[in-house]
């Protein structure tokens, strides 16, 4: 009975809520768990599942060590979940509602200085392969963009006139990002080199050496590879250049509101983050600076 409506549950937020291919993976992943406890514990029916049986679920997973961002998309899938059983009549109550995961510390995420990322992106140019990852990563870390925008976009994305990228970010909401004289240069050269290898009617503006639009692992697998080759040996991803975009402009211009409108954040509590990252930084050049700060060394 269970699988009917969790199959109708899954299409529903692909078709009508058009969530992603890596949103829809986690929710399948959160309910799989959840249906496996139910059936464990012998319900067999909707109607069955109450309150006390989705908080003993979190509360063991917590047990066990799932972190609490984990659990609060979980218990996000399962409220989902449940929403959609109401409106099908199924349930009463939605069970999960009013259930908090418990809260973990954040964790700050990396940067890397200006100085290191003009060295990971200065790359030479001499073919293809090498003008284009220059300017994915330029684009990556000019314009804060995630990889699924930087992989999806598209040669009509581009407003050369203003500068501006026209992206496609979660929740398939459009936002328009202003791009620099250095990203305009590299993305320019990258073009010229794209027009000689690009499959006909290929729309991708970032393509593999095939001539179609590059995937997500392969830009990943290409950032690893150049940062190697500059002898950069710490985890080079596309959310660290993204992640060092959003902190250098934040600590450039102090202003919160625009850098969440750059980054395309629903909330700015998710753009806050930065600013603990931005406090960071000048607490270490303090410590590093200030006379009562210093340690005093031994006579």
């Amino acid at each position: 009975m269970f699988t009917t409506d969790l199959e109708k549950f899954f299409q529903y937020l692909q078709s009508e809520r058009h969530y992603s291919p890596h949103t829809l993976s986690n929710y399948r992943r959160d309910i799989t768990g959840f249906i496996a406890y139910c059936q464990q514990n012998n319900l067999s029916d909707w109607s069955n599942i109450d309150t006390q049986h989705v908080r003993d679920y979190v509360s063991r997973l917590h047990r066990q060590g799932m972190a609490g961002k984990s659990l609060q998309r979980l218990l996000s899938s399962l409220r989902s979940l449940f929403r959609h059983l109401l409106k099908q009549q199924k349930i009463r109550a939605n069970p999960a509602n009013g259930l908090r995961a418990p809260k973990s510390q954040k964790k700050l995420p990396e940067v890397l200085s200006p100085d290191a990322l003009d060295h990971l992106i200065n790359i030479e140019t001499r073919d293809p392969e090498s003008f284009r990852d220059r300017a994915i990563m330029e684009l990556f870390y000019s314009c804060g963009l995630r990889l699924s925008e930087l992989t999806g976009l598209d040669m009509d994305s581009i407003n050369w006139g203003e500068q501006i990228l026209v992206v496609l970010g979660k929740g398939n909401k459009q936002r328009r990002v202003p791009f620099g004289n250095k990203a305009r240069d590299t993305l320019q050269a990258w073009l010229t080199q794209r027009a000689l290898i690009a499959k006909e009617n290929e729309t991708a503006v970032f393509i593999s050496l095939k001539g179609v639009r590059i995937s997500p692992r392969s830009v990943e697998a290409q950032l690893k590879k150049r940062a190697r080759e500059k002898g950069m040996f710490q985890r080079i991803y596309p959310h660290l250049l993204r992640h060092s975009f959003a902190s250098h402009i934040l600590e450039s211009s102090g202003d919160l509101r625009a850098v969440q409108e750059l980054l395309g954040h629903a909330n700015l509590s998710t753009t806050q983050i930065y600013t603990h990252v931005d406090f960071q930084h000048l607490a270490n050049v303090y410590d590093a600076a200030h006379p009562r700060a210093r340690k005093k060394t031994e006579t």
